[in-house]
């Protein structure tokens, strides 16, 4: 079976085909939520019925489980629901289902809070608001586990969990009613209490929703919805020794919340039914008030060279092939932040992809030109030298006067002129990139290159270029090492050529050239970073993704840039004038002391050219 081919993504308005605005705004015309209401925090239908009309037109949320870092795939999604909330008058909700206590930790909670904040978001209504936890839920999950019981809905099975798969059947096959189906409510809800006590192991029983053992979904025979797990919880502690599914809690959660658009990825699609039997079930009981929340999905965010399986990260950063969940080649949003992304622009790639319910594979420089877009209307200039080598001008003193600085400047940002001006000075040593030199130039070469006799025994003059926002040099030759490598480049420097000054154009010239002063050059530890896999879909069809890491995903120069550069705040964005945008490391960059740059992304999408 063939891959499918990566959706580059069109520039159009993602919202004008996007599904889910769509039903949204059905809802809202048709008034399907006017008469919800909100009793000033999530709750029960008392607890609603008491409230007001809720101001809020639609409530969504974004509920992840802290049990790891959140990845490009949770970016979109933080986008899109606070997104459409923001732009229909809701709130979105930022809930943590922390229902599973053996894989959560409180560090996770701080990241993801971190994480919302960056990408531009404020939740449940309230710039300080707390976040929703789903554990404090876990006395109204309880109580609505006693109602199925009581109601004859539900029943505690005691088979072990070879049994129960066992029994479960198949897509071909329908499944058997387990032999503890027939307890009377008051034989399973003694039993259930008694789980609730810790009078039972781990794994010895489990309560399941009575719903159809020979139903064609096979997610409605009877799914398992309170589990026995003695585990310490990072936010009730010991309180609980019996914890809800996620499948149970899940619903539960968005309609103690009074969500309206329940908006999650197609592999809950098929869990939808359970989810709408059972608001149904506790709807009908008088626990939940109606209309209940409803469950759309869109299809799973696919980026070519990038993984975002929790499990699969998490064997990189504790294999040591990437430096941490923070490595910048990571898809985590803490990578991602600490290569140069920014909230724009992960903003823009979400609105530019859009969301549908087919799957497709989006196309990384996608993602890459939504940086790039962004960067160019807000990074400042600066010129760095990644592979320095020397260039003197041999005929400075007598051009222009002996210890001569002179004095240069450029636009911090050629689209800004309200940033000023950034300045910066030259002297007779200056240093450019290595491949500005070639002793023997290919065609269409430009920069330099030196004196040379052709074919036809005739002299060629070495070339000339412009130092750019300085003059114009011509090349005479290199001082070579003992292998014979150039190591400084001489060069003649022409009057009257300065950029900036009457007749400094006289002199045509098609290669410029970038550099910076010796006199003044900070050398700073430069990180030059590429897609982590050589493969487009490094873990499709069972293959290793180990096999594909790309073991030139990561370069370290040392540089030579400006001096307003290496004084720059962490984080801090900046365009290296012919290489591509960089920023300050966040982590590792400390002003005056120790410069360490990121490429963030390049001026164009080179890869694999």
């Amino acid at each position: 079976m063939s891959s499918p081919k990566p959706d580059k993504a069109s520039s159009n308005d993602a919202k004008t085909s996007n599904f889910l605005r769509q039903t949204i705004e059905h809802d809202l015309a048709a008034g399907t939520y006017a008469q919800r209401r909100w009793g000033g925090s999530p709750g029960d239908a008392a607890h609603h019925a008491a409230g007001p009309l809720d101001p809020a037109k639609v409530r969504t949320r974004f509920p992840p489980e802290p049990n790891g870092y959140l990845h490009i795939g949770h970016a979109k999604s933080i986008c899109l629901n606070f997104g459409l909330a923001r732009d229909y008058g809701g709130v979105c909700h930022l809930r943590f289902d922390d229902t599973n206590p053996e894989k959560e930790d409180t560090e996770y909670v701080n990241s993801i809070i971190d994480a919302v904040k960056w990408l531009g978001f404020d939740w449940n209504g309230a710039p300080d608001a707390p976040p929703y936890q789903a554990s404090d839920y876990f006395g109204f999950m309880y109580r609505a586990a006693e109602h199925l019981i009581e109601t004859g809905q539900a029943y505690v099975d005691e088979q072990t969990p070879e049994q129960m798969r066992l029994n479960r059947g198949d897509f071909g096959k329908p499944g058997v009613d387990s032999p503890f189906r027939a307890r009377t409510p008051a034989e399973n809800l003694a039993r259930f209490r008694e789980m609730r006590d810790g009078l039972h192991e781990d794994g010895s029983m489990v309560l399941r929703a009575k719903i159809d053992m020979a139903h064609p979904n096979i997610n409605l025979r009877d799914p398992a919805v309170y589990r026995i797990r003695r585990a310490t919880h990072h936010n009730t502690g010991d309180t609980w020794c019996i914890y809800p599914m996620y499948t149970f809690a899940h619903p539960i959660e968005d309609a103690l919340e009074q969500i309206t658009h329940s908006i999650c990825t197609l592999e809950f699609e098929d869990q939808r039914p359970f989810y709408d039997w059972l608001l149904g079930k506790l709807c009908q009981g008088g626990l939940l008030g109606a209309p209940p929340p409803h469950q759309y999905e869109f299809a799973r965010l696919n980026l070519t060279y990038v993984i975002t399986s929790k499990r699969k990260l998490a064997q990189l950063v504790y294999d040591h092939k990437v430096s941490g969940w923070d490595d910048p080649r990571m898809p985590t949003i803490v990578g991602l932040r600490r290569r140069g992304y920014t909230p724009q622009s992960l903003q823009l790639f979400a609105e530019r992809i859009g969301v549908t319910k087919s799957d497709s594979w989006i196309d990384y420089a996608t993602l890459e030109g939504c940086l790039r877009e962004t960067l160019d209307h807000s990074a400042p200039r600066a010129m760095a030298v990644l592979d320095p080598i020397k260039l003197v001008l041999t005929n400075w003193d007598e051009v222009m006067g002996a210890g001569t600085i002179d004095e240069c400047s450029a636009p911090v940002h050629p689209h800004h002129p309200e940033l000023g001006q950034r300045h910066f000075k030259m002297g007779q040593e200056v240093w450019i990139e290595r491949s500005d030199y070639e002793e023997t130039p290919p065609k269409g070469f430009f920069r330099l290159f030196p004196p040379s006799i052709d074919a036809g025994g005739n002299a060629v003059p070495g070339s000339r270029a412009r130092l750019k926002y300085g003059h114009v040099i011509e090349c005479t030759g290199a001082i070579k090492d003992e292998a014979g490598n150039p190591s400084v480049v001489l060069t003649r420097l022409l009057p009257d050529t300065k950029s900036g000054t009457p007749g400094s154009d006289s002199v045509k010239v098609k290669g410029v050239i970038t550099w910076v002063g010796v006199n003044e050059a900070s050398a700073a530890e430069v990180r030059l970073y590429d897609r982590l896999f050589t493969d487009p879909q490094p873990d499709a069809g069972g293959k290793d993704f180990i096999e594909s890491l790309n073991p030139h995903s990561l370069k370290v120069v040392t540089a030579m840039v400006e001096p307003s550069v290496a004084s720059a705040q962490p984080d801090q964005k900046f365009q290296f004038e012919r290489h591509g945008y960089f920023t300050a490391d966040r982590v590792d960059h400390v002003p005056g002391q120790r410069a360490v740059f990121n490429l963030a992304v390049g001026l164009r999408d080179g890869w694999g050219k």
